[in-house]
């Protein structure tokens, strides 16, 4: 037993799990990126490490991704990425010992000095980082994928715009239309029964640009509710560019709604949580409905256009 360090209990391989890709680097990154510093060993000098062996001290042995600082080890000098320190319940998964909170300054010197491309470089990302700046970076890069707008399943499918207009044609069949201006019909039979329920998601495309239509039946606070949004496929300053109109009506009555799209950076229950769209109040619809009010039958119209 090592001094100051204490046997841990083994902590089986199916408990630990993968780090978050935006806590570590890329193990491939740095072993493909042409924009390294230069550094002792990187370059492979005559007597000094290789550029294989400083990707190996590099290298987390629970994650197998290239460790950033904060690096720790153990008492024995075995290293691995702070994630991965918690996963281990702070127990070396080399020698079992206890971890502490030992950082390994002169690995993370080494981590400090390298420049690397932005993990969504292959989306078209330009940009190079050393490695605080890199992580930081990735949270917010423009280039970085979407998330699948469709709101009727939790869908995991991520990609840029074209990808994923093909994914919801294919995969959800959405109902895709050209042009700005729109009149959607929603039918539903006993809508006194429905406490929460997801239409169908529409898409537009005008002016370059594709929009998501969305219309959902749910609960502010007590009162049931149905609301309809726009969301834009594309980041939040592109949408900013444009403005939507929305109107419901009958019985000589109507209820407009004008707004700013919401990209999709924001998913559908975060918009609708926010109250950003049309809200209308259920015996309204019903109302707007006519009938015996047995029936929800709304007729959405809208508009979409392009601020100057």
């Amino acid at each position: 037993m090592s001094p100051g360090g204490r046997f841990c209990e083994d902590v089986a391989e199916s408990h630990i799990a993968l780090a978050d890709s935006d806590a570590a680097t890329s193990f491939a990154d740095l072993r493909t990126s042409p924009f390294r510093k230069a550094l002792p060993g990187l370059n492979g000098n005559a007597g000094m490490p290789s550029n294989k062996n400083v990707h190996d001290l590099l290298e987390c042995p629970v994650c197998m991704n290239l460790m950033c600082p904060p690096i720790h080890q153990c008492p024995n000098g075995h290293t691995l990425c702070s994630s991965c320190k918690t996963r281990v319940q702070n127990c070396c998964p080399t020698c079992r010992n206890e971890l502490g909170n030992i950082r390994c300054l002169a690995l993370e010197k080494v981590a400090e000095s390298l420049d690397l491309p932005c993990r969504y470089q292959i989306y078209g990302c330009p940009d190079i980082f050393p490695y605080y700046s890199k992580l930081k970076h990735e949270k917010v890069c423009k280039y970085r994928p979407y998330n699948c707008p469709y709101a009727g399943a939790e869908c995991s499918v991520t990609g840029d715009i074209q990808f994923l207009m093909m994914h919801l044609k294919n995969d959800h069949k959405v109902d895709m239309h050209d042009g700005s201006t729109f009149n959607h019909r929603y039918v539903k039979s006993n809508p006194q029964e429905v406490e929460n329920a997801t239409w169908m998601l529409t898409i537009f495309n005008c002016f370059g640009r594709q929009f998501c239509l969305h219309f959902e039946a749910f609960h502010i606070g007590t009162a049931p509710v149905y609301m309809a949004f726009l969301r834009f496929m594309g980041d939040d300053d592109e949408a900013k560019q444009f403005t939507y109109s929305l109107e419901v009506g009958g019985g000589g009555r109507k209820l407009t709604w004008q707004g700013i799209p919401r990209s999709i950076r924001d998913s559908h229950r975060k918009v609708r949580d926010s109250q950003d769209g049309l809200i209308i109040q259920r015996n309204l619809a019903l109302f707007f409905s006519g009938g015996n009010r047995q029936e929800l039958k709304l007729k959405v119209a809208g508009r979409i256009w392009k601020e100057h």
